[in-house]
């Protein structure tokens, strides 16, 4: 079955989509078109947005569903119709919220994706040049700031890690990968010995790691499976040895490998 999901919203629709999406995977026969309608925040851009759900409609023959975040009722009513089934969050949940804070709420539309917060967005923007700056071993005699520091093999998935949790915790994270002199010398390099309270090792199936190089260096030694599966090894033995407790990145989406290592690192966000 296939359906169309409209997410619309009067700014950014990142809101809209996140919870429906969210709600949408529950069905898993269902294959839905996303749509995102974005900045529709006057009557004239609402009635274009209900045209074209009508119209989608009509091309389905049935009705799409839309997830919205209006703060205005005047444009939330537009996207009243027969033709589809749309869902307002704010509709939903303010109206209880006001009810038992006993408080009107601001009805400001995007404060959640705006800078609303100065300091917020600050510790941000600074993890995420922090993470750039660090990454793969870079400036890694300056590594005192960092919240955490990802440790593992060359492309086990900790760049992308550190810049997640820079964007949406904003967490300052910095990664360093194992080397082959680091497996001869079965120690940790020498710039990583006064943080050793900051590491957390990420580690990854040898046969995924060799995918993931040969997309990126075909058929190369470092892409090779015998490659990946000795420099694994060795890393996990290596972690194992200075007792640095590690993830399997093989089966984690970035959002669950990131939460867990949170969690592991006893670590709080600094940004929402």
């Amino acid at each position: 079955m296939i359906r169309t999901a409209f997410f619309v919203s009067g700014r950014t629709a990142i809101t809209a989509e996140i919870l429906g999406h969210s709600l949408i995977t529950q069905f898993d026969d269902v294959n839905f078109r996303r749509i995102v309608l974005p900045f529709i925040d006057t009557e004239e851009k609402a009635l274009q947005a209900v045209a074209q759900i009508k119209a989608q409609a009509e091309a389905d023959q049935c009705r799409p569903v839309v997830f919205s975040t209006f703060i205005s009722e005047n444009l939330r009513k537009l996207f009243v119709m027969d033709e589809a089934l749309t869902l307002d969050f704010f509709e939903t949940f303010i109206g209880p919220l006001e009810k038992e804070l006993e408080r009107q709420s601001s009805h400001t539309a995007g404060k959640v994706h705006a800078i609303s917060n100065f300091e917020e967005y600050k510790h941000r923007i600074d993890a995420v040049n922090f993470a750039t700056t660090h990454d793969d071993g870079g400036m890694a005699k300056n590594l005192q700031d960092a919240d955490v520091i990802l440790v593992g093999v060359s492309r086990s998935g900790k760049t992308p890690t550190c810049l997640y949790l820079a964007l949406q915790y904003g967490i300052k994270a910095a990664n360093y990968p194992f080397t082959p002199e680091d497996f001869a010398d079965h120690r940790l390099p020498k710039p990583l010995h006064p943080f050793r309270n900051k590491l957390i090792g990420i580690t990854i199936e040898p046969q995924r790691l060799s995918q993931i190089r040969q997309s990126r260096k075909p058929d190369s030694q470092y892409a090779q499976l015998s490659t990946c599966e000795q420099e694994v090894k060795l890393a996990e033995s290596l972690m194992q040895h200075e007792r640095i407790p590690f993830l399997n990145t093989t089966r984690l989406s970035i959002e669950e490998l990131s939460t867990t290592i949170m969690l592991k690192a006893g670590l709080k966000r600094r940004c929402y």
